[in-house]
């Protein structure tokens, strides 16, 4: 238990680091929704919800020339008739499901689609004030997220619509209905759920090593594959644009003192940082490829002058050999590895609507001593938008004798968070040439 307090702990530093443009931080997201600013965390039912499109919907194709946008109040700038703007919200319980939709036109009139699990209806629409229409009702025969696609069809004014929420009943609405309802927090329950592993390592564990693998397509714009998290750091590899990917190891700083780069390896770019937070960072631009399995080691150790100081590598199977990312020195620290974790999370809210999965393996520590210790259990657990159910689409636990974790993309069966998994010893400690690493 006290290792997974100090889990939690380091979580609620690390949602200061999000977004960074110059490499991503991860959210890892204790933030405000922990509140939930006095909105129940619980699932919803009744008979009438509003789901408000802020929190739930995104601009899913933009059309050629498009501006489409999803404010946090409305879908707007509905202009461009190639652009789809989806909206998405988790029914526990099969039944009928009736839709309406509250919208205003602010000139002339229009037709819009609407697709409701694939079942499309035609609204007709006018006047400037917010007024509700009726869209359609359909059959739930299994639970899980309802995908609601608005497309235009013709207009005689500026712009389709601006379209506040969807209004939702029958009976599969009765209960254990789910989607975003805090408004304050709708940055976060768009970016989507956080999951997150934790490790229990023994004391005086100064090398942490472990490997990730993102299967083919699981890999959209905005994703972070933290593999070696600890107390006062973390290290991964991201996903920052369509033709930039990168290898981040940060430290963050102590309460007092600055945290500095004393070593870093080739084409590494290494940088302080203030603002959302406070740390050093470095990365090194490589794109690597879904499908191949990466290998993450971390030291960290006290320097018996007041100083805890971190070093990480990354071998990528296409290179065939360790690359060395950065030495930080972090002042008035005197520890060792602890706190370990893994992490995945999307740090683009306009991409939280794809679906993203990675396989995390032979988790190995080794002491100052010199003693290996495979880690074979993990914590799993999730950020506060699991936590308050505004998003249900995580997943974590074993896969093919692997750690896995998943989010995003709006897939029907969560796995229930705190729980513990295990997975089988392999025995195979890695064979790492410590003397001749870079």
């Amino acid at each position: 238990m006290k290792t997974r307090h100090f889990i939690y702990c380091c979580l609620s530093l690390l949602c200061f680091f999000s977004c960074k443009k110059d490499g991503q931080q991860p959210n890892a997201q204790a933030n405000s929704l922990s509140s939930l600013n006095g909105k129940s965390a619980n699932s919803l039912g009744g008979s009438s919800l509003d789901v408000p499109m802020g929190g739930n919907a995104f601009v899913t194709t933009l059309g050629s020339g498009g501006n489409e946008v999803v404010t946090t109040n409305t879908l707007s700038n509905w202009s461009n008739a190639n652009s789809i703007f989806s909206s998405y919200f988790r029914l526990g319980t099969t039944g009928t499901l009736t839709v309406k939709m509250k919208a205003k036109v602010a000139s002339g009139s229009s037709v819009v689609k609407l697709t409701i699990n694939g079942t499309a209806f035609t609204v007709n629409l006018s006047g400037s004030a917010y007024t509700t229409y009726d869209v359609g009702t359909v059959n739930i025969a299994n639970a899980g997220y309802v995908k609601v696609d608005f497309q235009g069809v013709n207009r005689t004014g500026g712009y389709y619509a601006d379209v506040s929420d969807l209004i939702i009943s029958g009976t599969a609405v009765a209960s254990n209905v789910n989607y975003a309802n805090d408004s304050a927090n709708f940055y976060w329950s768009r970016r989507g759920p956080s999951v997150h592993l934790g490790y229990t390592a023994p004391a005086n564990s100064e090398w942490f090593y472990s490997e990730v693998t993102v299967p083919v397509g699981q890999d959209p714009v905005g994703s972070y594959y933290m593999a070696n998290g600890f107390g006062e750091g973390y290290f991964g590899m991201q996903v920052n644009s369509p033709t930039e990917r990168r290898i981040l190891f940060s430290v963050w700083n102590p309460t007092s003192g600055t945290t500095t780069w004393t070593r870093k390896g080739t084409n590494v770019v290494a940088t302080n940082f203030t603002g959302e937070g406070t740390g050093g960072q470095s990365y090194l631009v490589y794109n690597w490829v879904a499908g191949n399995t990466y290998k993450f080691l971390t030291q960290g150790a006290p320097d018996n002058n007041g100083n805890t100081v971190y070093s990480s590598w990354f071998y990528a199977p296409e290179l065939g050999s360790w690359q060395f990312i950065a030495t930080w020195s972090r002042p008035n620290t005197s520890t060792y590895l602890t706190g370990l974790y893994s992490f995945l999370e999307n740090f683009a809210d306009t991409n939280g609507y794809f679906g993203r999965q990675a396989q995390y393996g032979n988790q190995w520590v080794k002491s100052s001593t010199g003693t290996w210790t495979e880690l074979t259990s993990a914590y799993f657990d999730g950020d506060a938008t699991v936590n308050n159910q505004q998003r249900m689409d995580y997943g974590g636990g074993l896969q093919n004798g692997q750690f896995y974790l998943q989010n995003g993309g709006f897939f029907a069966n969560y796995v229930n968070v705190n729980q513990t998994f295990n997975r089988s010893a392999t025995g195979t400690v890695p064979v790492i040439n410590f003397s001749t690493l870079p």
